[in-house]
């Protein structure tokens, strides 16, 4: 009885196997992007601010002005169908100056930081390696999945005046990472679309040199590891195909 039992449980499961090996999910593979095509574009952005007498929680008089400035362009080949590699560069210039403020922890707790200047400079070089996956047989939509190697660094200096006394900070920096950024691309006509990514996972080292008043020195070491979505990496583009 048993070896009937067994008998018909192997039977049982060899079919299914069977079953399973010959069954067909008939997903279809478009072309989105051909071999052969160009991918060019760049994003720019550039935002300014001006505070006047401005108060919030314990900041009052608050008086500064700034801006920032970012360009990246970009440009990958399809090598094969559906898959694209290249580089793209990244340069970014923020500028910081405070002219008064008042830090108002309570009566006998208060701080007065006068003409505060920050000047930095950044900018990375990323190779890109790129895999276009169709929405069924659409071709004005897909999605992506970009893996990206960075390097690159920046370069800062702060100066802050208090009464007769000035002091200064020099410092440079040094960035290398590796990252995945799956996106979404949407065509608005034959050659022009728009592109939105975001950072998902990531390893990043840096690590920064700073001189004050041209005598101290120190420096300061940065690893990072990230495994989750990251909105702060968001960024959105134009890409032309040619």
């Amino acid at each position: 009885m048993k070896r009937i039992i067994y008998s018909l449980l192997f039977l049982g499961l060899y079919t299914c196997v069977a079953q399973a090996q010959e069954f067909k999910r008939d997903i279809e593979v478009s072309t989105f992007v051909p071999k052969g095509q160009w991918i060019a574009g760049s994003s720019l952005s550039y935002s300014e601010h001006t505070e006047k007498s401005y108060q919030f929680l314990v900041l009052d008089k608050f008086n500064s002005d700034g801006y920032t400035f970012k360009i990246s362009p970009t440009l990958m080949y399809a090598f094969k169908d559906n898959m694209a590699a290249g580089g793209q560069f990244a340069y970014s210039r923020t500028l910081f100056k405070l002219d008064g403020l008042v830090v108002n922890l309570d009566e006998d707790n208060q701080f007065d930081v006068d003409d505060l200047y920050s000047l930095k400079h950044s900018y990375s070089a990323v190779a890109v390696l790129r895999n276009y996956i169709s929405l069924g047989k659409s071709r004005r939509f897909a999605v992506y999945n970009d893996i990206q190697l960075k390097a690159g660094g920046s370069q800062s200096k702060v100066v802050n005046s208090n009464g007769d006394k000035v002091t200064g900070t020099y410092a440079t920096s040094t960035d290398l990472g590796i990252g995945v950024a799956p996106g979404m691309v949407a065509f608005i006509n034959n050659y022009t679309a728009v592109e939105i990514s975001v950072g998902v996972m990531g390893f990043d080292f840096s690590k920064t040199r700073q001189t004050t008043n041209q005598v101290y020195m120190g420096e300061r070491s940065l690893h990072s590891a990230n495994f989750r979505i990251n909105l702060f990496s968001i960024g959105m583009g134009i890409a032309f195909y040619l």
